[in-house]
């Protein structure tokens, strides 16, 4: 019962900052504690969530060349499926649900930013070498990620911010705080299907806005074949919000020097 009381007003203050000599961090599952973990929910809502997320960012990586990190929205339905079905000690099993879940985006993201270099290299891949060459990749990383737990989480407690770990475990200790921001996920998904369905379906506007649809643009298009193309489905505009001002105007950076110097560049070298 003090775990969970102590869980529901959040962190300890001292979870934010350096801990001051011979001061303690008590976390809100001491060890001393024996909350249920590894669960049959635990583990079968966390494979769901990795399967789910897994296609996600896949998608948004090959579309867009950008991945999104799932541990956040992971912990929101982990937390808000917790307040529907009431599991007993719903926290520690939380943990492993965003645990397991937001493995996806790191497989996901080592997998398609190599694997269609093969293809493209025509080299040979079949599907049992991909498997296991991702599965072999997630063991090491996991295995390589052990060693460093206790130095990074204990010994070098606030001296990193750690900004999504820290949002992560807050969601999942603020329990009536995470099951509230679940139904604003789910909405914002309906919304965001909503606007999609309405381009793709019923071509509303397209998915793609071209400088074509000016003038001017139109004859630099033609005379020096120079289009500026912006696509405003909800994906890239969640990933853009997500991600912030700062480094879409990076992201966006490289894709004009890509696109408008480097790409010219090549063919003009590449011409006889």
């Amino acid at each position: 019962m003090e775990h969970q009381s102590t869980a529901s007003r959040g962190l300890p203050e001292n979870a934010y900052r350096e801990l001051a000599p011979g001061e303690e961090y008590v976390p809100c599952l001491p060890p001393a504690a024996t909350p249920p973990e590894v669960t049959p929910y635990s583990v079968l809502l966390g494979l769901l969530m990795a399967v789910l997320f897994s296609a996600a960012a896949a998608y948004s990586g090959l579309k867009i060349g950008q991945v999104f990190e799932a541990a956040i929205p992971i912990a929101i339905l982990a937390v808000g499926i917790s307040t529907v079905f009431k599991p007993t000690g719903a926290l520690g099993q939380n943990v492993i649900i965003q645990s397991i879940g937001s493995s996806s985006g790191v497989i996901v993201a080592g997998a398609i930013f190599t694997i269609p270099a093969l293809y493209i290299l025509d080299l040979p891949a079949t599907f049992f070498q991909v498997f296991f060459a991702s599965a072999l990749g997630g063991f090491l990383g996991i295995l390589f990620l052990i060693p460093f737990r206790k130095f990074f989480v204990k010994d070098m407690h606030g001296k990193f911010p750690f900004p999504e770990a820290t949002a992560t475990t807050e969601i999942l200790v603020a329990g009536e705080k995470g099951g509230s921001q679940a139904v604003v996920l789910v909405l914002s998904g309906l919304i965001g299907g909503v606007f999609d369905f309405l381009f793709s379906a019923f071509g509303l506007w397209s998915e793609v806005i071209t400088s074509r649809m000016i003038h001017v643009g139109a004859v630099a298009a033609d005379k020096i074949k120079i289009v500026f193309k912006l696509n405003v489905s909800a994906m890239i505009f969640g990933l853009g919000y997500i991600v912030g001002l700062k480094y879409s105007a990076i992201i966006a950076a490289g894709s004009l020097l890509s696109w408008f110097v480097l790409s010219p560049s090549s063919r003009k070298s590449a011409a006889p």
